[in-house]
């Protein structure tokens, strides 16, 4: 298991970034490596972002050194949304199949979970979220069939969208943790448009289904002080509680949303039009 670590940020020192420090500090460019489970811990809530790929062999989740426990749900709960082929996940010896854009939710105290691929001519691609947890409530898988469906934006702004609410708190019952997933209609690119922060929660997003050769834009920053980061397929970022997090993408393209924080007011936002942006 690969693990890295990083580290929470003061908004009037990441208006002095460059380009190289953005991407180092925000952007996590490898999710998915054969046979691995790779995690990001960050401390903008204790946050874990990472991805896990069976291919020839089961994968057990273990926890790491930053999280002092023995088992890694022990004090935490965890959203996985499967972007890649049929996956079997075992967590305390139930096991769950979970097809495309499915998602499951592990609860705290969970002790096994292990990631199977069904075939490993088509590996599963799950990523992976999680977030400290008060309270066990019960695993349950989460199809898109299931999910809350909100179809919002407009095609003359280049942002119709359709939003599948996943692990929320109308749909599941988590601590903190939620996670959707949203995918853009054919000829508009831009996603959370008009933009918003929310300083009671943090968030970050997955990028996918962006074709070869083509690339996202996802732009961060205070709405009066915004910066960019160039993306490709299969690239998460971490956005604090005080950025934006929009982007515009040079094709069609889908994109998981998770985030933990003060609430579960999926509403709680502090909008800003795009007249307003600097």
């Amino acid at each position: 298991m690969k693990t890295s670590l990083r580290y929470a940020h003061h908004p009037e020192d990441f208006k002095k970034y460059d380009t190289d420090r953005i991407r180092q500090e925000f952007l996590i460019e490898t999710l998915f490596i054969p046979d691995e489970i790779c995690l990001t811990y960050s401390l903008y809530d204790r946050y874990i972002v990472g991805g896990a790929m069976p291919v020839h062999q089961p994968l057990k989740l273990e926890s790491f050194s930053e999280l002092k426990a023995q088992n890694f749900l022990d004090r935490r709960e965890m959203g996985i949304i499967n972007v890649g082929g049929n996956a079997l996940i075992t967590s305390d010896g139930i096991q769950y199949e979970l097809g495309y854009k499915e998602a499951l939710y592990l609860g705290k105290d969970v002790k096994d979970v292990v990631f199977m691929s069904a075939d490993s001519k088509k590996p599963a691609h799950l990523y992976i979220n999680s977030a400290p947890a008060h309270h066990a409530y019960p695993s349950e898988k989460i199809t898109v069939n299931e999910a809350e469906v909100v179809v919002t934006g407009h095609p003359d702004a280049s942002n119709h969208r359709t939003i599948h609410k996943l692990l929320i708190n109308t749909v599941v019952k988590t601590c903190g943790l939620q996670m959707g997933l949203t995918t853009l209609s054919p000829g508009s690119v831009w996603n959370t448009m008009p933009p918003h922060t929310h300083n009671r929660r943090m968030e970050a997003y997955f990028y996918f289904d962006v074709p070869v050769k083509q690339a996202i834009c996802h732009f961060m920053g205070e709405p009066d002080e915004t910066r960019h980061i160039w993306m490709i397929n299969e690239q998460a970022v971490i956005s604090p509680s005080w950025s934006i997090h929009s982007a515009a993408g040079t094709s069609s393209y889908s994109f998981i949303w998770g985030m933990t924080g003060e609430n579960l007011d999926y509403g709680d936002m502090d909008t800003r039009q795009p007249d307003e942006l600097k």
